[in-house]
C-alpha cells in the first residue's frame, strides 16, 4: 500500500485504513459517510455524552477525535493532541495512565481504574478463541485456522529448574492439553478437569480466560521437601533426647546452646564489614597521612625558631593537639561496620501462630515544650507515625511531655486521638509507608505501586480530606492561642486550667488513647497514648529536657512499665514502621541481646536545601562516624530515636514475667 510518507491509522471496528491529511482520493472508503462530525483520524463519528455533547478530546483546540483513538493515543502515543500538541487530560470515563495528575473526585473509580473491564476482556478472550477471524487480514484474503480433531501430542517436557523433567508424570501437569471437541476447530486449549481429582483451583486472575496462555505444560518441581523432612527428623532427635534427659523440652527455644537447625534459633542479627576493596583505599590515604604528619613534626620540632621561641613553642603546641585530635578523629573510620537484622526470625521466635506475642513492650517518649515554637501539628504527626508503627498494640505506649504545661498541646493531642482512630487502621489495612500523613500525602511518587485492592484509591481520597479537615481544626486551634484570655485558659467544665502559670503548676496526667471502650473504627485497640505534664515550683532547678525524660520514666513506670524506651524528639517522625521490630532484634537476641545497653537510630531531613551551604544532612556524621564507633565499641547517643533498656536509665528492670507451665 502506498502511503506517500504520511501516517496511516486504522479503525477499531472498521475494515479500512486511513491517510492522515491526505486528499480525498487517498482516503479508503468503504461505508457511507454519516452525518455529524468524524474523527480525524479513524473517520468513526464522535459519540455523544451523556449531557447531550459532542466528545471532546482537547479542551484547548477541541481537535475532533473519537473516545476510542482518544483512549488509544494516551495507552500508547505520546498522550497529546495532534493539532496543538497539548496534553490529553483524563476525561470521566476513561482509564487513568501514568503521568495523570491525582484527583480529589471518587465518582469515576470504575472507569478510571478499569475494575469493570474484566468481564469484557473474558468476552473478547472466547471471541478470539472460536478459530477463526473473517475478512481481517491486509490483503484481503480471509485467514481460515482450520484444525484437525486429531489429538495433540501430549509429550510436550515439562518446564522445571532449566531442565527437563521425566519423574513428574503426565497427570500432574500445571498445564494439560486434552484432545480437542466436536467443533474441531478450537484454537487454544481448554481447562482439563479429572473428577478423581480432589485438588479445588486456586487461579491468581479466576475471571482470566485459559486462551490466552497459549500452548504449553508448566511445573514446578519443589526441590524444598527433602531438606524440610531432614530438618524436622533432626527436630525430632532434639525432642527425644530433651525428653529423656528431664522432660524440660519446652524451654529449648531459649537456650543459646541448641543446635540451631531451624529459623527460630538463628541469630537475630549480623554484622556486615565493609568490603575490603572500599575500604582498603581510605586506609591507605589515613597512613600516607600519618606518615606526612610525622615528617611535619619532626620537622618543626627539631628547627626551632630562636628569636620567637615562645611563639614557635606555642604554635607547636597547638599543631601537636590539632594533629592528635585529628588521629582520634580518624580511629572511628578505620574499621566501620554495618549491621543487617531479621524481621522473619524475630516473628518465627517470638510470634508463634495461635498464641500470644511475646515480644517486649515498648514505651516512646516524645517531648516537647513551646506550642508557638514547635508547631503543634508537626507533634500531631510525630505522634500519629508512633502509633501507627507495626507492633503488637497492646506493648506499644507513647507518652507526650509538655514541659510549657500548654492549654494548645492539651487539645491538639485530643484532636490527634481522634483522627488516629482513622490513620491507624488505614495505614495497618494498605501497608503504607511513612505513617506520618503529612509526608506520606506530599511524597512526589506513584502511590499506586505495590498496592492491589481495588478500594485503595477511595479510601486514600477520603482520608486526604479527613487529614486536611484535621490539619484545619489544628490551626484553629494555633489560631484561638494566640489571643491568651487575662484570666487565663479554663476547661470545659469552666475549672481554670492548671498550667496557667508555666513555672507553677501541679503536675498533669491525660490517658487519651488505651482505655477500654476507645477502639479505632474497625473495632480494634489502638496503642496507649498519655499527656504528661510534671509539676514545677518556683525555686527549684527543672533541668530542661533531662528533667522531662526523668518524670517520662517515673510515669511510664506506674502505667506501663515496658522493659524499653524509646526517645524521639517531637519533630523526628518514625519513617519505617518496623523500626520497634529492628530494634528488638537487638535487644532480645538471646546471644547478645543482655550485652546491648541501647541501640541507636540514624536522622534523615526531609525539606533540604542542596544550594545552601548550612544546610547538610550530617552524612559524614551518621553514616561514617557513627558506623566507625559502632564497629569499635559502639555508636554514642545523639539525643533522638535511641531505643534504651529501662534498667540503663532508671536503676531497675521491669518485672520478668511468669513462665506458663509448660515451661515450669
Amino acid at each position: 500500500m502506498h502511503t506517500g510518507g504520511r501516517l496511516v491509522a486504522g479503525s477499531h471496528n472498521r475494515n479500512e485504513f486511513v491517510l492522515i491529511n491526505a486528499d480525498e482520493n487517498a482516503r479508503i472508503k468503504s461505508v457511507q459517510e454519516l452525518s455529524g462530525q468524524k474523527c480525524q483520524i479513524c473517520g468513526d463519528e464522535i459519540e455523544i455524552t451523556e449531557d447531550g455533547e459532542p466528545f471532546v478530546a482537547c479542551n484547548e483546540c477541541a481537535f475532533p477525535v473519537c473516545r476510542p483513538c482518544y483512549e488509544y493515543e494516551r495507552r500508547e502515543g505520546n498522550q497529546a493532541c495532534p493539532q496543538c500538541k497539548t496534553r490529553y487530560k483524563r476525561i470521566k470515563g476513561s482509564p487513568r495512565v501514568e503521568g495523570d495528575e491525582d484527583e480529589d473526585d471518587i465518582d469515576d473509580l470504575d472507569n478510571e481504574f478499569e475494575y469493570g473491564h474484566h468481564d469484557a476482556f473474558g468476552t473478547t478472550s472466547d471471541a478470539v478463541s472460536s478459530g477463526h477471524y473473517a475478512n481481517s487480514n491486509i490483503a484481503g484474503n480471509p485467514a481460515n485456522f482450520e484444525h484437525d480433531s486429531a489429538p495433540l501430542n501430549s509429550e510436550i517436557p515439562l518446564l522445571t529448574y532449566g531442565e527437563e523433567d521425566s519423574e513428574i508424570s503426565s497427570d500432574r501437569h500445571a498445564l494439560i492439553v486434552p484432545p480437542y471437541m466436536n467443533n474441531g476447530n478450537r484454537v487454544h486449549p481448554i481447562p482439563y478437569t479429572d473428577p478423581f481429582n480432589p485438588l479445588q483451583p486456586r487461579p491468581m486472575v479466576p475471571k482470566k480466560d485459559i486462551a490466552v496462555y497459549g500452548y504449553g505444560s508448566v511445573a514446578w518441581k519443589d526441590k524444598m521437601e527433602e531438606w524440610k523432612k531432614r530438618q524436622n527428623d533432626k527436630l525430632q532427635v532434639v525432642k527425644h533426647e530433651g525428653n529423656d534427659n528431664g522432660g524440660n523440652f519446652g524451654d529449648d527455644l531459649e537456650d543459646p546452646d541448641m543446635p540451631m537447625m531451624d529459623e527460630g534459633r538463628q541469630p537475630l542479627s549480623r554484622k556486615l564489614p565493609i568490603p575490603s576493596s572500599k575500604i582498603n583505599p581510605y586506609r591507605m590515604i589515613i597512613i600516607l597521612r600519618l606518615v606526612v604528619l610525622g615528617l611535619f613534626f619532626h620537622y618543626r620540632i627539631l628547627h626551632p625558631v630562636n628569636d620567637a621561641y615562645g611563639l614557635w613553642l606555642t604554635s607547636v603546641i597547638c599543631e601537636v593537639w590539632f594533629g592528635v585530635s585529628w588521629i582520634m578523629d580518624q580511629f572511628p573510620k578505620w574499621y566501620p561496620i554495618q549491621r543487617e537484622t531479621y524481621l522473619d526470625r524475630l516473628s518465627l521466635r517470638y510470634e508463634k501462630e495461635g498464641k500470644p506475642s511475646e515480644l517486649s513492650s515498648v514505651d516512646v517518649f516524645v517531648s516537647t515544650v513551646d506550642p508557638m515554637k514547635e508547631p503543634p501539628l508537626i507533634t500531631a504527626n510525630t505522634v500519629l507515625s508512633i502509633l501507627a508503627v507495626d507492633y503488637p498494640v497492646d506493648k506499644v505506649a507513647c507518652y507526650v511531655s509538655d514541659d510549657g504545661a500548654a492549654m494548645l498541646t492539651f487539645e491538639a493531642l485530643s484532636e490527634t486521638s481522634e483522627f488516629a482512630r482513622r490513620w491507624v487502621p488505614f495505614c495497618k489495612k494498605y501497608n503504607i509507608e511513612p505513617r506520618a500523613p503529612e509526608w506520606y500525602f506530599n511524597q512526589k511518587i506513584d502511590y499506586l505501586k505495590n498496592k492491589v485492592h481495588p478500594a485503595f484509591v477511595r479510601e486514600r481520597r477520603a482520608m486526604k480530606r479527613d487529614y486536611e479537615e484535621f490539619k484545619v481544626r489544628i490551626n484553629s486551634l494555633v489560631a484561638t492561642a494566640q489571643k491568651v484570655p487575662e484570666d487565663g485558659w479554663t476547661m470545659q467544665d469552666g475549672t481554670p486550667w492548671p498550667g496557667n502559670n508555666v513555672r507553677d503548676h501541679p503536675g498533669m496526667i491525660q490517658v487519651f488513647l488505651g482505655q477500654d471502650g476507645i477502639r479505632d473504627i474497625e473495632g480494634n485497640e489502638l496503642p496507649r497514648l498519655v499527656y504528661v505534664s510534671r509539676e514545677k515550683r518556683p525555686g527549684f532547678d527543672h533541668h530542661k529536657k533531662a528533667g522531662a525524660m526523668n518524670s517520662l520514666v517515673r510515669v511510664s513506670a506506674i502505667i506501663s512499665n515496658a522493659p524499653y524506651l524509646l526517645n524521639v524528639d517531637c519533630d523526628h517522625y518514625i519513617n519505617n514502621s518496623k523500626a520497634l521490630r529492628e530494634s528488638m532484634c537487638f535487644m532480645m537476641d538471646p546471644q547478645v541481646g543482655k550485652k546491648v545497653c541501647y541501640v541507636q537510630f540514624p536522622q534523615r531531613f526531609d525539606g533540604i536545601d542542596r544550594h545552601d551551604r548550612y544546610s547538610n544532612r550530617n552524612v559524614v556524621f551518621f553514616d561514617i562516624n557513627m558506623k566507625g564507633l559502632d564497629g569499635i565499641q559502639g555508636p554514642i547517643y545523639v539525643g533522638t530515636g535511641c531505643v534504651f533498656r529501662r534498667v540503663a536509665l532508671y536503676g531497675y528492670d521491669a518485672p520478668a514475667k511468669k513462665k506458663p507451665p509448660s515451661k515450669t
